[in-house]
């Protein structure tokens, strides 16, 4: 009996400490939409569906481009040029404001959560308002 309890107990133990440490975990996060955004202590959290974990936003933004290869054109303050560029490839544009997932769609670029529909709380947020000025 004391060695299945051990066991058990190490089990758990390794299970926990496989997560990332930018995530964390909330009870009852069973029917949540990827992307859902809650509030927690003040931060702005995302749910990950895949992995069913909450992220901070932008953590959420580069899981979401991991599912398909990464951010296409990392992080810039430019976007890069047109002609190079393909559907559904995407950027971390930086503003002064903040950063903003975009992703290029029916030949243009727009925030990844214009295509993607994950929760308008990503618009609001960093430099998402204000990549249009």
């Amino acid at each position: 009996m004391y060695k299945l309890i051990t066991i058990l107990f190490f089990c758990l133990f390794i299970t926990n400490c496989n997560k990332p440490s930018h995530a964390i975990s909330l009870q009852n996060s069973a029917g949540f939409s990827d992307g859902e955004i809650k509030t927690v202590n003040n931060e702005l959290l995302a749910w990950n569906k895949p992995y069913e974990n909450w992220l901070a936003i932008e953590s959420f933004w580069h899981a979401y481009a991991a599912r398909s290869g990464g951010i296409t054109w990392g992080a810039s303050e430019t976007y890069p040029p047109y002609n190079e560029v393909k559907e559904f490839d995407t950027l971390l544009v930086e503003l002064e404001e903040g950063k903003c997932l975009m992703e290029f769609f029916h030949s243009r670029w727009r925030r990844a959560n214009d295509v993607r529909r994950w929760d308008e709380k990503h618009n609001q947020y960093g430099g998402c308002p204000y990549v249009f000025d």
